[in-house]
Protein backbone atom coordinates (compact mmCIF):
# COMPACT_ATOMS: atom_id res chain seq x y z
CA UNK A 1 0.00 0.00 0.00
CA UNK A 2 1.41 3.34 -0.97
CA UNK A 3 1.22 5.74 1.93
CA UNK A 4 0.60 9.47 1.93
CA UNK A 5 3.00 10.53 4.59
CA UNK A 6 2.15 14.20 5.04
CA UNK A 7 -1.07 13.31 6.80
CA UNK A 8 0.61 11.37 9.57
CA UNK A 9 1.63 14.49 11.48
CA UNK A 10 -1.98 14.87 12.58
CA UNK A 11 -2.30 11.38 13.99
CA UNK A 12 -2.64 12.41 17.59
CA UNK A 13 -6.32 13.20 17.10
CA UNK A 14 -6.92 9.67 15.92
CA UNK A 15 -6.29 8.42 19.41
CA UNK A 16 -9.47 10.26 20.42
CA UNK A 17 -7.41 12.11 22.96
CA UNK A 18 -9.41 15.15 23.87
CA UNK A 19 -7.11 15.34 26.87
CA UNK A 20 -4.09 15.78 24.64
CA UNK A 21 -5.82 18.45 22.59
CA UNK A 22 -6.75 20.23 25.78
CA UNK A 23 -3.21 20.11 27.10
CA UNK A 24 -1.78 21.39 23.85
CA UNK A 25 -4.15 24.32 23.57
CA UNK A 26 -4.22 25.45 27.19
CA UNK A 27 -0.99 24.60 28.95
CA UNK A 28 1.19 25.86 26.11
CA UNK A 29 -0.81 29.07 25.80
CA UNK A 30 0.18 30.24 29.27
CA UNK A 31 3.83 30.26 28.32
CA UNK A 32 5.43 33.36 26.89
CA UNK A 33 7.61 31.62 24.35
CA UNK A 34 6.92 27.91 23.81
CA UNK A 35 9.82 27.65 21.38
CA UNK A 36 12.23 28.43 24.20
CA UNK A 37 11.07 25.86 26.76
CA UNK A 38 13.78 24.51 28.99
CA UNK A 39 13.81 20.76 29.45
CA UNK A 40 12.57 20.96 33.04
CA UNK A 41 9.48 22.85 31.81
CA UNK A 42 8.48 20.19 29.31
CA UNK A 43 5.17 18.40 29.81
CA UNK A 44 5.78 14.61 30.01
CA UNK A 45 2.43 13.85 28.41
CA UNK A 46 3.19 16.07 25.43
CA UNK A 47 6.60 14.46 25.12
CA UNK A 48 4.98 11.01 25.09
CA UNK A 49 2.51 12.21 22.46
CA UNK A 50 5.32 13.49 20.26
CA UNK A 51 7.22 10.20 20.56
CA UNK A 52 4.16 8.14 19.68
CA UNK A 53 3.21 10.37 16.75
CA UNK A 54 6.70 10.16 15.29
CA UNK A 55 6.80 6.41 15.85
CA UNK A 56 3.50 5.78 14.04
CA UNK A 57 4.51 7.97 11.10
CA UNK A 58 7.79 6.08 10.81
CA UNK A 59 6.04 2.71 10.98
CA UNK A 60 3.83 3.71 8.05
CA UNK A 61 6.95 4.41 5.98
CA UNK A 62 8.69 1.21 7.06
CA UNK A 63 5.63 -0.97 6.51
CA UNK A 64 5.30 0.57 3.06
CA UNK A 65 8.91 0.21 1.95
CA UNK A 66 9.22 -3.37 3.17
CA UNK A 67 5.94 -4.39 1.56
CA UNK A 68 6.87 -2.79 -1.77
CA UNK A 69 10.12 -4.71 -2.05
CA UNK A 70 8.58 -8.05 -1.10
CA UNK A 71 5.56 -7.82 -3.45
CA UNK A 72 2.99 -7.51 -0.66
CA UNK A 73 2.41 -4.10 -2.21
CA UNK A 74 3.07 -2.84 -5.70
CA UNK A 75 6.59 -1.53 -6.39
CA UNK A 76 6.99 1.23 -8.98
CA UNK A 77 10.21 1.53 -10.96
CA UNK A 78 12.14 -0.33 -13.63
CA UNK A 79 15.31 -0.48 -11.53
CA UNK A 80 15.73 -0.59 -7.79
CA UNK A 81 18.44 2.07 -7.72
CA UNK A 82 16.45 4.61 -9.72
CA UNK A 83 13.34 4.20 -7.59
CA UNK A 84 14.92 3.93 -4.14
CA UNK A 85 16.37 7.40 -3.89
CA UNK A 86 18.21 8.81 -0.89
CA UNK A 87 15.24 10.93 0.21
CA UNK A 88 13.01 7.99 1.20
CA UNK A 89 13.99 7.96 4.86
CA UNK A 90 14.58 11.70 5.29
CA UNK A 91 11.46 12.23 7.37
CA UNK A 92 11.92 9.03 9.35
CA UNK A 93 15.51 10.00 10.15
CA UNK A 94 14.42 13.44 11.34
CA UNK A 95 11.62 11.99 13.44
CA UNK A 96 14.12 9.76 15.21
CA UNK A 97 17.11 12.07 15.65
CA UNK A 98 16.09 15.70 15.25
CA UNK A 99 16.47 18.15 18.15
CA UNK A 100 14.57 20.85 16.28
CA UNK A 101 12.00 22.43 18.60
CA UNK A 102 8.41 22.62 17.34
CA UNK A 103 5.82 24.06 19.72
CA UNK A 104 8.13 23.51 22.64
CA UNK A 105 8.73 19.83 21.84
CA UNK A 106 11.75 18.30 20.11
CA UNK A 107 10.80 16.75 16.80
CA UNK A 108 12.82 13.57 17.28
CA UNK A 109 12.01 10.45 19.28
CA UNK A 110 15.46 10.13 20.85
CA UNK A 111 15.83 13.74 22.09
CA UNK A 112 12.41 13.51 23.71
CA UNK A 113 13.33 10.23 25.40
CA UNK A 114 16.40 11.99 26.83
CA UNK A 115 14.23 14.84 28.12
CA UNK A 116 11.89 12.36 29.80
CA UNK A 117 14.87 10.72 31.49
CA UNK A 118 16.00 14.10 32.79
CA UNK A 119 12.55 14.89 34.15
CA UNK A 120 12.42 11.50 35.84
CA UNK A 121 15.48 12.37 37.92
CA UNK A 122 13.25 14.59 40.05
CA UNK A 123 12.56 12.47 43.18
CA UNK A 124 9.00 13.80 43.26
CA UNK A 125 8.31 12.64 39.70
CA UNK A 126 7.56 9.10 38.55
CA UNK A 127 7.64 8.73 34.79
CA UNK A 128 8.14 4.98 34.81
CA UNK A 129 5.26 4.31 32.42
CA UNK A 130 6.21 7.14 30.07
CA UNK A 131 9.79 5.90 29.88
CA UNK A 132 8.71 2.29 29.47
CA UNK A 133 6.70 3.23 26.40
CA UNK A 134 9.32 5.65 25.08
CA UNK A 135 12.20 3.19 25.43
CA UNK A 136 10.24 0.38 23.78
CA UNK A 137 9.34 2.53 20.76
CA UNK A 138 12.86 3.96 20.54
CA UNK A 139 14.38 0.48 20.60
CA UNK A 140 12.07 -0.81 17.88
CA UNK A 141 12.85 2.18 15.68
CA UNK A 142 16.57 1.77 16.28
CA UNK A 143 16.44 -1.86 15.15
CA UNK A 144 14.42 -0.96 12.07
CA UNK A 145 16.78 1.85 11.07
CA UNK A 146 19.64 -0.64 11.23
CA UNK A 147 17.59 -3.17 9.25
CA UNK A 148 16.95 -0.69 6.46
CA UNK A 149 20.19 1.32 6.48
CA UNK A 150 22.97 -0.57 8.32
CA UNK A 151 25.62 1.40 10.21
CA UNK A 152 23.99 4.49 11.70
CA UNK A 153 24.96 7.13 14.28
CA UNK A 154 23.86 6.69 17.86
CA UNK A 155 26.57 6.97 20.50
CA UNK A 156 27.47 10.48 19.29
CA UNK A 157 24.14 11.41 17.73
CA UNK A 158 22.40 12.70 20.85
CA UNK A 159 25.18 15.05 21.95
CA UNK A 160 25.17 17.71 19.21
CA UNK A 161 27.24 20.20 21.18
CA UNK A 162 30.18 17.81 21.43
CA UNK A 163 29.51 15.93 18.20
CA UNK A 164 27.87 18.25 15.65
CA UNK A 165 28.72 15.73 12.91
CA UNK A 166 28.27 12.31 14.54
CA UNK A 167 30.04 9.28 13.17
CA UNK A 168 28.18 6.08 12.41
CA UNK A 169 28.38 3.19 14.83
CA UNK A 170 28.76 -0.44 13.85
CA UNK A 171 25.32 -1.81 13.10
CA UNK A 172 25.75 -4.84 15.37
CA UNK A 173 26.64 -2.55 18.25
CA UNK A 174 23.57 -0.40 17.63
CA UNK A 175 21.41 -3.52 17.62
CA UNK A 176 22.89 -4.47 21.00
CA UNK A 177 22.07 -0.97 22.23
CA UNK A 178 18.46 -1.49 21.17
CA UNK A 179 18.34 -4.70 23.20
CA UNK A 180 19.65 -2.86 26.23
CA UNK A 181 16.89 -0.27 25.73
CA UNK A 182 14.31 -3.03 25.81
CA UNK A 183 15.71 -4.22 29.12
CA UNK A 184 15.45 -0.66 30.41
CA UNK A 185 11.88 -0.46 29.16
CA UNK A 186 11.00 -3.66 30.94
CA UNK A 187 12.51 -2.32 34.15
CA UNK A 188 10.46 0.86 33.93
CA UNK A 189 7.23 -1.07 33.38
CA UNK A 190 7.99 -3.39 36.27
CA UNK A 191 8.64 -0.35 38.48
CA UNK A 192 5.39 1.38 37.49
CA UNK A 193 2.33 1.17 39.67
CA UNK A 194 0.43 -0.78 37.04
CA UNK A 195 -1.64 2.17 35.81
CA UNK A 196 -0.32 3.81 32.67
CA UNK A 197 -1.10 7.09 30.97
CA UNK A 198 -4.46 7.51 29.28
CA UNK A 199 -2.49 9.08 26.44
CA UNK A 200 -1.12 5.69 25.46
CA UNK A 201 -2.16 5.38 21.79
CA UNK A 202 -1.77 1.62 21.68
CA UNK A 203 -2.79 -0.17 24.87
CA UNK A 204 -4.67 2.49 26.82
CA UNK A 205 -2.22 2.34 29.70
CA UNK A 206 -2.24 -1.46 30.11
CA UNK A 207 1.21 -2.24 31.54
CA UNK A 208 0.82 -6.00 31.12
CA UNK A 209 0.33 -5.64 27.37
CA UNK A 210 3.35 -3.35 27.14
CA UNK A 211 5.49 -5.93 28.95
CA UNK A 212 4.30 -8.57 26.48
CA UNK A 213 5.26 -6.24 23.61
CA UNK A 214 8.75 -5.62 25.03
CA UNK A 215 9.33 -9.37 25.33
CA UNK A 216 8.06 -9.78 21.77
CA UNK A 217 10.51 -7.14 20.53
CA UNK A 218 13.25 -9.08 22.31
CA UNK A 219 12.06 -12.16 20.41
CA UNK A 220 12.32 -10.17 17.21
CA UNK A 221 15.88 -9.15 18.09
CA UNK A 222 16.81 -12.78 18.81
CA UNK A 223 15.22 -14.08 15.61
CA UNK A 224 16.94 -11.47 13.48
CA UNK A 225 20.37 -12.09 14.99
CA UNK A 226 20.04 -15.88 15.03
CA UNK A 227 19.96 -16.17 18.82
CA UNK A 228 17.46 -19.02 18.80
CA UNK A 229 18.25 -19.99 22.39
CA UNK A 230 17.03 -16.64 23.65
CA UNK A 231 14.06 -16.76 21.29
CA UNK A 232 12.96 -20.13 22.64
CA UNK A 233 13.55 -19.05 26.25
CA UNK A 234 11.14 -16.13 25.81
CA UNK A 235 8.61 -18.44 24.19
CA UNK A 236 8.93 -20.82 27.14
CA UNK A 237 8.31 -17.90 29.49
CA UNK A 238 4.98 -17.33 27.80
CA UNK A 239 4.81 -13.57 28.33
CA UNK A 240 4.77 -12.27 24.77
CA UNK A 241 2.13 -11.31 22.19
CA UNK A 242 0.36 -14.62 21.77
CA UNK A 243 -3.30 -13.60 21.62
CA UNK A 244 -4.98 -11.18 19.22
CA UNK A 245 -6.23 -9.15 22.17
CA UNK A 246 -2.58 -8.12 22.65
CA UNK A 247 -2.05 -7.04 19.03
CA UNK A 248 0.21 -4.01 18.69
CA UNK A 249 -1.55 -1.72 16.24
CA UNK A 250 -2.59 1.88 15.73
CA UNK A 251 -6.28 2.66 15.41
CA UNK A 252 -7.48 5.30 12.94
CA UNK A 253 -10.62 7.42 13.16
CA UNK A 254 -13.47 8.64 11.00
CA UNK A 255 -12.80 12.36 10.80
CA UNK A 256 -12.24 13.66 7.29
CA UNK A 257 -10.97 17.20 7.92
CA UNK A 258 -9.10 19.31 10.45
CA UNK A 259 -7.44 16.90 10.97
CA UNK A 260 -8.01 13.91 8.71
CA UNK A 261 -7.85 10.95 11.10
CA UNK A 262 -8.70 8.21 8.59
CA UNK A 263 -6.39 5.44 7.43
CA UNK A 264 -4.09 6.97 4.84
CA UNK A 265 -4.88 4.35 2.19
CA UNK A 266 -8.60 4.86 2.62
CA UNK A 267 -8.15 8.61 2.20
CA UNK A 268 -6.16 7.97 -0.99
CA UNK A 269 -8.57 5.48 -2.57
CA UNK A 270 -12.03 6.55 -1.44
CA UNK A 271 -12.23 9.81 -3.33
CA UNK A 272 -14.54 11.47 -5.81
CA UNK A 273 -11.89 10.84 -8.47
CA UNK A 274 -11.66 7.10 -7.77
CA UNK A 275 -8.87 4.93 -6.40
CA UNK A 276 -5.31 6.22 -6.55
CA UNK A 277 -3.35 3.19 -5.36
CA UNK A 278 -2.36 0.06 -7.25
CA UNK A 279 -2.45 -3.32 -5.57
CA UNK A 280 0.15 -6.05 -6.05
CA UNK A 281 -0.80 -8.52 -8.76
CA UNK A 282 1.40 -11.14 -7.11
CA UNK A 283 -0.42 -10.92 -3.80
CA UNK A 284 -3.90 -10.91 -5.34
CA UNK A 285 -3.08 -13.81 -7.65
CA UNK A 286 -1.56 -15.81 -4.81
CA UNK A 287 -4.72 -15.24 -2.79
CA UNK A 288 -6.79 -16.48 -5.73
CA UNK A 289 -5.34 -19.93 -5.14
CA UNK A 290 -4.32 -22.58 -7.60
CA UNK A 291 -7.51 -22.25 -9.67
CA UNK A 292 -7.86 -18.53 -10.36
CA UNK A 293 -11.13 -19.17 -12.19
CA UNK A 294 -12.76 -20.69 -9.11
CA UNK A 295 -13.60 -18.17 -6.34
CA UNK A 296 -14.17 -21.04 -3.89
CA UNK A 297 -10.42 -21.61 -4.01
CA UNK A 298 -9.67 -18.06 -2.85
CA UNK A 299 -7.92 -17.13 0.36
CA UNK A 300 -10.71 -16.38 2.88
CA UNK A 301 -9.26 -12.89 3.41
CA UNK A 302 -9.33 -11.70 -0.19
CA UNK A 303 -12.73 -9.99 -0.06
CA UNK A 304 -11.69 -8.10 3.07
CA UNK A 305 -8.29 -6.99 1.74
CA UNK A 306 -9.45 -5.80 -1.68
CA UNK A 307 -12.48 -4.10 -3.15
CA UNK A 308 -13.06 -4.60 -6.89
CA UNK A 309 -14.70 -1.79 -8.82
CA UNK A 310 -15.26 -4.01 -11.84
CA UNK A 311 -15.76 -7.71 -12.51
CA UNK A 312 -13.55 -7.75 -15.59
CA UNK A 313 -9.92 -6.77 -16.14
CA UNK A 314 -8.79 -6.11 -19.74
CA UNK A 315 -6.86 -9.07 -21.13
CA UNK A 316 -8.65 -11.62 -18.94
CA UNK A 317 -10.98 -14.27 -20.34
CA UNK A 318 -13.91 -11.85 -20.01
CA UNK A 319 -12.16 -9.36 -22.33
CA UNK A 320 -9.35 -11.11 -24.22
CA UNK A 321 -8.98 -8.19 -26.65
CA UNK A 322 -7.79 -5.92 -23.84
CA UNK A 323 -8.14 -2.17 -23.50
CA UNK A 324 -5.12 -0.08 -24.41
CA UNK A 325 -6.51 3.12 -22.96
CA UNK A 326 -7.21 1.82 -19.46
CA UNK A 327 -4.63 -0.97 -19.21
CA UNK A 328 -1.97 -0.55 -21.88
CA UNK A 329 -0.12 -3.74 -20.98
CA UNK A 330 -3.24 -5.76 -21.88
CA UNK A 331 -2.21 -5.20 -25.51
CA UNK A 332 1.48 -5.90 -24.93
CA UNK A 333 3.53 -9.06 -25.30
CA UNK A 334 4.72 -10.39 -21.93
CA UNK A 335 8.43 -9.95 -21.21
CA UNK A 336 10.50 -12.90 -22.37
CA UNK A 337 11.51 -13.90 -18.85
CA UNK A 338 7.86 -13.95 -17.79
CA UNK A 339 6.89 -16.13 -20.76
CA UNK A 340 9.82 -18.48 -20.22
CA UNK A 341 8.81 -19.09 -16.61
CA UNK A 342 5.09 -19.25 -17.27
CA UNK A 343 4.43 -16.18 -15.11
CA UNK A 344 1.16 -14.32 -15.53
CA UNK A 345 1.49 -10.83 -16.93
CA UNK A 346 -0.51 -7.63 -16.53
CA UNK A 347 -4.02 -8.87 -15.80
CA UNK A 348 -5.79 -11.21 -13.44
CA UNK A 349 -9.12 -12.99 -13.66
CA UNK A 350 -12.25 -12.11 -11.72
CA UNK A 351 -11.85 -8.34 -11.87
CA UNK A 352 -8.67 -8.04 -9.79
CA UNK A 353 -6.89 -5.06 -11.34
CA UNK A 354 -3.41 -4.22 -10.09
CA UNK A 355 0.14 -4.02 -11.36
CA UNK A 356 3.19 -6.27 -11.61
CA UNK A 357 6.43 -5.70 -9.71
CA UNK A 358 8.41 -2.85 -11.23
CA UNK A 359 5.71 -1.64 -13.64
CA UNK A 360 6.56 2.00 -14.32
CA UNK A 361 3.79 2.82 -16.78
CA UNK A 362 2.09 6.16 -16.48
CA UNK A 363 -1.32 6.64 -14.93
CA UNK A 364 -4.16 5.88 -17.36
CA UNK A 365 -7.86 6.74 -16.74
CA UNK A 366 -8.46 3.61 -14.67
CA UNK A 367 -9.27 5.16 -11.28
CA UNK A 368 -12.83 3.82 -11.37
CA UNK A 369 -11.69 0.34 -12.40
CA UNK A 370 -8.53 -0.57 -10.50
CA UNK A 371 -8.85 -2.65 -7.34
CA UNK A 372 -8.97 -0.57 -4.16
CA UNK A 373 -8.11 -1.23 -0.54
CA UNK A 374 -10.87 -3.05 1.30
CA UNK A 375 -12.30 -3.15 4.79
CA UNK A 376 -9.11 -4.66 6.30
CA UNK A 377 -6.97 -2.95 7.41
CA UNK A 378 -7.92 0.38 5.84
CA UNK A 379 -11.55 0.55 6.96
CA UNK A 380 -12.98 0.52 3.43
CA UNK A 381 -15.60 -1.69 1.78
CA UNK A 382 -16.10 -5.43 2.03
CA UNK A 383 -16.20 -6.89 -1.49
CA UNK A 384 -19.64 -8.44 -1.96
CA UNK A 385 -19.70 -8.36 -5.77
CA UNK A 386 -21.34 -4.93 -5.96
CA UNK A 387 -18.57 -3.59 -8.23
CA UNK A 388 -19.56 -0.02 -7.47
CA UNK A 389 -17.43 3.08 -7.77
CA UNK A 390 -15.90 4.32 -4.55
CA UNK A 391 -17.47 7.15 -2.59
CA UNK A 392 -16.41 9.31 0.33
CA UNK A 393 -17.36 7.74 3.62
CA UNK A 394 -18.11 4.32 2.11
CA UNK A 395 -17.61 1.17 4.12
CA UNK A 396 -15.85 1.71 7.42
CA UNK A 397 -15.10 5.35 6.69
CA UNK A 398 -11.37 4.79 7.08
CA UNK A 399 -11.51 3.68 10.73
CA UNK A 400 -8.98 0.95 10.11
CA UNK A 401 -5.67 0.07 11.72
CA UNK A 402 -1.94 0.23 11.06
CA UNK A 403 -0.82 -3.28 12.02
CA UNK A 404 2.64 -3.30 13.60
CA UNK A 405 3.17 -6.59 15.46
CA UNK A 406 0.20 -8.95 15.61
CA UNK A 407 -0.09 -12.26 17.42
CA UNK A 408 -0.47 -13.96 14.04
CA UNK A 409 2.92 -12.59 12.97
CA UNK A 410 4.53 -14.06 16.07
CA UNK A 411 3.10 -17.48 15.23
CA UNK A 412 4.87 -17.27 11.89
CA UNK A 413 8.12 -16.33 13.67
CA UNK A 414 7.79 -19.55 15.62
CA UNK A 415 6.96 -21.45 12.45
CA UNK A 416 10.16 -20.15 10.86
CA UNK A 417 12.28 -21.24 13.83
CA UNK A 418 10.66 -24.68 13.86
CA UNK A 419 11.07 -25.26 10.13
CA UNK A 420 14.70 -24.09 10.20
CA UNK A 421 15.28 -26.75 12.88
CA UNK A 422 13.62 -29.41 10.72
CA UNK A 423 10.57 -29.63 12.98
CA UNK A 424 7.91 -29.78 10.30
CA UNK A 425 5.04 -30.81 12.57
CA UNK A 426 5.42 -27.85 14.93
CA UNK A 427 6.03 -25.54 11.95
CA UNK A 428 2.72 -26.61 10.39
CA UNK A 429 0.97 -26.18 13.74
CA UNK A 430 2.28 -22.63 14.09
CA UNK A 431 1.16 -21.81 10.54
CA UNK A 432 -2.26 -23.14 11.47
CA UNK A 433 -2.34 -20.97 14.60
CA UNK A 434 -1.20 -17.89 12.69
CA UNK A 435 -3.83 -18.33 9.99
CA UNK A 436 -6.58 -18.93 12.53
CA UNK A 437 -5.73 -15.68 14.30
CA UNK A 438 -5.26 -13.71 11.10
CA UNK A 439 -8.47 -14.83 9.40
CA UNK A 440 -10.55 -14.32 12.54
CA UNK A 441 -9.18 -10.80 12.98
CA UNK A 442 -9.67 -9.91 9.33
CA UNK A 443 -13.23 -11.27 9.30
CA UNK A 444 -14.13 -9.17 12.33
CA UNK A 445 -13.60 -6.04 10.24
CA UNK A 446 -16.78 -6.63 8.25
CA UNK A 447 -18.54 -5.03 11.21
CA UNK A 448 -17.09 -1.71 10.05
CA UNK A 449 -19.02 -1.88 6.77
CA UNK A 450 -22.70 -1.58 7.55
CA UNK A 451 -23.58 -2.00 3.87
CA UNK A 452 -21.82 -5.36 3.46
CA UNK A 453 -23.71 -8.44 2.31
CA UNK A 454 -22.37 -11.03 4.75
CA UNK A 455 -23.59 -13.90 2.56
CA UNK A 456 -20.38 -13.41 0.58
CA UNK A 457 -18.24 -14.17 3.62
CA UNK A 458 -16.45 -17.53 3.62
CA UNK A 459 -18.15 -20.17 5.72
CA UNK A 460 -16.46 -21.67 8.80
CA UNK A 461 -16.03 -24.91 6.86
CA UNK A 462 -14.30 -23.09 4.01
CA UNK A 463 -11.97 -21.32 6.43
CA UNK A 464 -11.10 -24.57 8.19
CA UNK A 465 -10.45 -26.32 4.88
CA UNK A 466 -8.24 -23.49 3.65
CA UNK A 467 -6.11 -23.46 6.78
CA UNK A 468 -5.72 -27.23 6.74
CA UNK A 469 -4.69 -27.17 3.08
CA UNK A 470 -1.98 -24.56 3.71
CA UNK A 471 -0.58 -26.30 6.77
CA UNK A 472 -0.53 -29.61 4.88
CA UNK A 473 1.98 -28.13 2.43
CA UNK A 474 4.66 -28.04 5.13
CA UNK A 475 5.91 -31.60 5.06
CA UNK A 476 9.71 -31.26 4.91
CA UNK A 477 12.39 -28.57 4.63
CA UNK A 478 12.21 -28.28 0.86
CA UNK A 479 11.60 -25.09 -1.10
CA UNK A 480 7.95 -26.04 -1.42
CA UNK A 481 7.47 -26.09 2.34
CA UNK A 482 9.36 -22.84 2.86
CA UNK A 483 7.39 -21.19 0.07
CA UNK A 484 4.11 -22.31 1.61
CA UNK A 485 5.10 -20.81 4.97
CA UNK A 486 6.47 -17.62 3.44
CA UNK A 487 3.49 -16.99 1.17
CA UNK A 488 1.05 -17.26 4.06
CA UNK A 489 3.25 -15.06 6.25
CA UNK A 490 3.39 -12.36 3.59
CA UNK A 491 -0.36 -12.52 3.01
CA UNK A 492 -0.92 -12.25 6.75
CA UNK A 493 1.32 -9.16 6.91
CA UNK A 494 -0.75 -7.21 4.37
CA UNK A 495 -0.98 -3.64 5.65
CA UNK A 496 1.78 -4.07 8.22
CA UNK A 497 4.73 -5.71 6.50
CA UNK A 498 7.76 -4.02 8.08
CA UNK A 499 9.30 -7.42 8.90
CA UNK A 500 8.79 -8.92 5.44
CA UNK A 501 12.03 -7.30 4.19
CA UNK A 502 13.98 -8.94 7.01
CA UNK A 503 12.39 -12.34 6.42
CA UNK A 504 13.07 -12.15 2.69
CA UNK A 505 16.75 -11.28 3.18
CA UNK A 506 17.09 -13.82 6.00
CA UNK A 507 15.56 -16.81 4.19
CA UNK A 508 15.27 -15.96 0.49
CA UNK A 509 11.66 -17.12 0.51
CA UNK A 510 9.19 -17.12 -1.06
CA UNK A 511 10.89 -17.90 -4.34
CA UNK A 512 7.45 -17.73 -5.95
CA UNK A 513 7.23 -13.93 -5.96
CA UNK A 514 7.07 -12.33 -9.36
CA UNK A 515 10.36 -11.03 -10.73
CA UNK A 516 10.63 -7.44 -11.85
CA UNK A 517 9.16 -6.65 -15.25
CA UNK A 518 12.59 -5.37 -16.22
CA UNK A 519 14.83 -8.43 -16.70
CA UNK A 520 17.74 -6.37 -15.37
CA UNK A 521 16.42 -4.35 -12.44
CA UNK A 522 19.79 -4.27 -10.72
CA UNK A 523 20.81 -6.08 -7.54
CA UNK A 524 18.08 -6.55 -4.96
CA UNK A 525 18.52 -3.83 -2.29
CA UNK A 526 20.14 -5.25 0.82
CA UNK A 527 20.08 -1.83 2.52
CA UNK A 528 18.89 1.63 1.49
CA UNK A 529 20.91 4.77 0.84
CA UNK A 530 21.66 7.05 3.75
CA UNK A 531 19.06 9.83 3.95
CA UNK A 532 20.37 12.77 1.96
CA UNK A 533 19.20 15.16 4.67
CA UNK A 534 21.98 13.71 6.84
CA UNK A 535 24.60 13.23 4.14
CA UNK A 536 24.37 16.88 3.11
CA UNK A 537 24.67 18.11 6.69
CA UNK A 538 27.17 15.61 8.08
CA UNK A 539 30.63 15.35 6.46
CA UNK A 540 31.33 12.20 8.49
CA UNK A 541 28.71 10.20 6.59
CA UNK A 542 29.59 9.30 3.04
CA UNK A 543 26.81 8.13 0.76
CA UNK A 544 27.20 4.51 -0.27
CA UNK A 545 27.63 3.92 -4.01
CA UNK A 546 24.84 1.37 -4.38
CA UNK A 547 22.25 -0.69 -2.52
CA UNK A 548 24.26 -3.88 -2.05
CA UNK A 549 25.72 -3.23 1.44
CA UNK A 550 24.52 -5.99 3.77
CA UNK A 551 23.47 -5.40 7.35
CA UNK A 552 25.49 -7.40 9.90
CA UNK A 553 22.89 -10.16 10.36
CA UNK A 554 22.45 -10.67 6.59
CA UNK A 555 25.04 -13.37 5.94
CA UNK A 556 23.54 -14.72 2.72
CA UNK A 557 25.30 -14.50 -0.67
CA UNK A 558 25.63 -11.05 -2.18
CA UNK A 559 23.09 -9.65 -4.64
CA UNK A 560 22.25 -10.33 -7.40
CA UNK A 561 22.70 -14.04 -6.62
CA UNK A 562 20.42 -13.68 -3.61
CA UNK A 563 17.48 -13.58 -3.11
CA UNK A 564 16.91 -16.00 -5.99
CA UNK A 565 13.59 -14.51 -7.13
CA UNK A 566 14.91 -10.98 -7.67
Amino acid sequence: MKKTMYRLFTLVAIAASALFHSCETTELEILNDPDQLSEDQADPDLLLNAIQRAYVANMVTMNDQSSDLTRIDYFFGRTYRENLQSNIFNASWSRFYSSQILDGIARGISPNVNILEGLNEDPDTDLSFHLGVAKALQAHQLMLLVDFIGDIPFSEALNPLEFPSPNVDDDAMVYSTALAMLDESLGFFQASDGAGSALDFFYGGDVDNWIALVNTLKMRHALTTGDIGTFNAIVSGGNFISDSSQDFQFNFGLQELNPDTRHQDYATDYTTSGANLYQSNWLMETMQGEDVMDPSDDDPRIRYYFYRQTDCTPGASCNPDGNGERLSCSLETPPAHYSAQGISFCWLEDGYWGRDHGDDDGTPPDNFFRTAVGVYPAGGLFDDDQFNELTLGAGGGGAGIEPIILASYVDFWQAEVALAAGQTGPAAAFVTAGLEKSIAKVQSFIALDGSADSSFEPTPAEVTAYIAAQAAKIVDTSDDSWNALAEQYFITMYGGGSDAYNFYRRTGYPTTVKPSLNPNPGPFPRTYFYPNVEVVANPNIQQRPDLTTQVFWDTNPASPAFPPAN
